[in-house]
């Protein structure tokens, strides 16, 4: 892959993620300024943003093996920069709601197509899937920094204008450098990646039931953080531009820890890796959820980096057991399944806080984390998957 369109695709991860948490970082200012009482009653009308996240990826897979994944990725820049503006305009609740489940779409052609593309004929598929999440999570971060910074001085709205913006000019560079393809990946010659239809099957079993856990606390945090920073440091810190720096913080650490994943799994079995890092998220969890304060700011690090650090698996056991040419549908099956159901999270949020608070939530999220821990033990180990298919 050219070093233009890899550099292009990785920025694509960090917008799609930026894109999605905009709303959450933002959602006081909105309630406000749309007369909701708490930002607990604003939270669902950002649900379908994440069900579609989920449920397009399933045809935008598709698209991507049949169709072309270079013409998804122009669809996808294009889509998320003019629906953006659309957000931006609203005037009510619902036409928020509206114009957030059209950017939710296209929000869902990312994984599927960029991930499998950028992954092409990777040599390092573990430590290219690490720098892309890097990217992403990077892109989680600077949504918390920009949308804090553009709401006190420019309003919400300019939060989504701005990066709406970039993404546009971003699809033009994208036209530009990123090669033609020859043929859809579907059409191309098939590789020697095979493994057991039983094992096959187990193992696309635990990538969803494991990507699922990890999706829900993802969502959970990434949407909650930024009012559970507010309630855990109050008489701390107040700005919305230092809450902000301080949550870019939490996401610019946290977001190394795919670098250091990505590298390991180029090395290490996914097996046993997996399971300590879903197991220290428990662990993460269980110790945020009594603390307050800057020792919470501290356990909040920990349980990012536990969080983030479990996103490389599933798109490396893509790579390492699909082959390219259904890669896109693949993972796009995975991510309609997971993200469809841990599109609930963000839908509960503002209610399950509002009735039981977040320390509840914390306690919550740990115990999803060891469900998820427990999945992995369903895994194949790396002498199964090496016999004969």
């Amino acid at each position: 892959m050219p070093r233009t369109t890899s550099l292009l695709l990785n920025i694509a991860h960090a917008l799609d993620h930026l894109f999605l948490l905009i709303f959450a970082t933002a959602v006081s200012a909105i309630a406000v300024e749309f007369g909701v009482g708490r930002w607990e009653d604003m939270m669902p009308y950002t649900a379908g943003a994440f069900v579609m996240f989920g449920l397009a990826s399933l045809p935008a897979g598709r698209l991507g093996d049949l169709w072309g994944r270079r013409r998804m990725m122009l669809l996808f820049f294009g889509g998320m920069g003019l629906s953006a503006f659309a957000v931006a305009l609203t005037q009510t609740p619902l036409q928020m709601a509206v114009a957030l489940t059209v950017l939710g779409a296209f929000s869902a052609i990312y994984h599927p197509v960029g991930i499998p593309m950028l992954v092409q004929g990777a040599l390092r598929p573990g430590m290219t899937i690490g720098i892309n999440g890097l990217a992403g999570n990077l892109g989680i971060a600077l949504a918390a920094l920009s949308t804090g910074f553009l709401v006190e001085f420019s309003g919400w709205r300019m939060a989504f204008a701005v990066p709406g913006v970039v993404s546009l000019v971003c699809g033009f560079l994208f036209a530009v450098h990123a090669p033609r393809e020859s043929a859809a990946p579907a059409k191309k010659k098939i590789s020697t990646v095979h493994l057991p239809r039983r094992l096959a099957l187990r193992t696309f079993a635990v990538m969803v039931a494991t990507a699922t856990t990890t999706s829900v606390l993802f969502n959970f945090t990434t949407n909650g953080n930024a009012q559970l920073l507010a309630e855990r440091l109050h008489g701390l810190v107040s700005e919305p531009s230092s809450m902000g720096l301080l949550l870019g913080g939490v996401y610019a650490i946290a977001s190394v820890a795919q670098i250091v994943v990505g590298r390991l799994l180029d090395w290490v079995p996914v097996k046993p890796l997996f399971f300590s890092i879903l197991f220290l998220q428990f662990i993460a969890f269980a110790l945020a959820s009594q603390a307050t304060g800057w020792l919470w700011y501290g356990a909040a690090i920990f349980y990012m980096v536990m969080v983030f650090g479990s996103i490389p698996f599933n798109d490396t056991m893509v790579v390492r057991y699909i082959d390219d040419s259904m890669r896109s549908r693949v993972s796009g099956t995975r991510i309609a399944i997971s993200f469809g159901i841990s599109s609930l999270a963000v839908y509960l949020l503002g209610p399950l806080v509002k009735a039981s608070g977040f320390t509840f939530l914390m306690i919550l999220m740990a115990a999803i984390a060891a469900i998820g821990a427990l999945i992995v033990f369903w895994l194949p180990g790396e002498a199964e998957m090496k016999l004969p298919a």
